[in-house]
């Protein structure tokens, strides 16, 4: 398979372990630009084998994201829209049951670490379980307005979004809170449900290509994802009523905003022909939120996130 070409690379070597509003570039780009981030897996390596357990690991070391890379002319009230043109997983990666976290966990033993095989866009779980890969990408944010947040969570500004739609063809679009944006992209995934039950998918390193734009003057909320078919609003909180009640509130407002829909009509066209959804929601997770989503079809009325 043809890999991406890309005007820069940033290696795996920039890592950030947070969001803030004081990230300082290690890249500054244009708008058009292309670049490919290497990418270290959510365990920064520190699991290689089925004998090696999470619970050994050092949990500060997790959720590594590569950058950050300011876009020029890039400021607050923008969107930075990020184009997701390739993502590279190599040949193996893991998964994990963790204590305390997951629906069934206390019905499996854990801790746990499953190997898997990846290869020709397959994924080996066992000798009996293969299924396609869809690699793609967790942690993808942007500087926050303040608060500082590490990567193992979500937020406005995006971080740990786990949404299993953000592999090649994404195109996403984040709400700019400091100049430059300062974007910074990791925790690749070959393979990952809706809803994390257990909370990993398949972690692996990689790279990630990706084109760089601006949308002047617009933003949401939080970041929006656009598909060829669809579009994407998403919204995060500690559980899933309060994550849906503020995802359908951004879609119904984008709707209003962007396309002349009453607040009536947005909200009987949210049920009528949209999908509430869960890019991640495993329970019980201490200190982790759920991201909820709203995906809303391309017809005449609504062919894009903003008009």
């Amino acid at each position: 398979m043809a890999v991406a070409t890309a005007d820069h690379v940033v290696s795996r070597d920039h890592v950030i372990w947070a969001f803030g509003p004081d990230l300082e570039p290690v890249l500054e780009v244009e708008p058009g630009s292309t670049v490919r981030f290497e990418t270290r897996d959510c365990f920064d390596g520190q699991i290689r084998s089925e004998s090696d357990l999470v619970t050994e690991i050092d949990f500060d070391r997790v959720n590594a994201a590569t950058g950050p890379v300011a876009v020029t002319g890039a400021e607050p009230g923008d969107s930075l829209v990020v184009e997701i043109l390739d993502v590279e997983p190599i040949e193996w990666g893991v998964a994990t049951l963790i204590p305390g976290y997951g629906q069934l966990i206390e019905k499996v033993q854990a801790p746990f670490t499953r190997l898997f095989k990846v290869e020709d866009g397959v994924v080996e779980m066992n000798e009996r379980v293969r299924f396609p890969a869809r690699p793609m990408v967790g942690v993808v944010g942007v500087a926050t307005a303040g608060e500082t947040l590490p990567n193992g969570l979500a937020g406005q500004h995006g971080g740990n979004l786990d949404d299993h739609l953000h592999g090649p063809g994404a195109r996403m679009y984040f709400p700019v809170r400091q100049p430059g944006g300062m974007f910074a992209v990791g925790d690749m995934h070959a393979s990952m449900g809706d809803g994390e039950v257990c909370f990993t998918g398949v972690e692996i390193a990689g790279a990630v290509t990706m084109r760089f734009d601006l949308l002047k003057g617009k933003q949401a909320t939080w970041p929006v994802t656009e598909l060829p078919d669809r579009w994407i609003p998403h919204a995060t909180a500690d559980a899933f009523p309060e994550a849906l009640d503020l995802v359908t509130e951004e879609a119904a407002q984008m709707l209003v905003d962007q396309w002349g829909f009453t607040i009536e009509d947005a909200f009987i066209f949210l049920s009528v022909a949209c999908d509430a959804g869960v890019a991640q929601a495993c329970k019980p997770a201490p200190h982790f939120g759920t991201i909820a989503r709203f995906s809303i079809p391309k017809i005449d009325a609504t062919p894009r996130p903003f008009a």
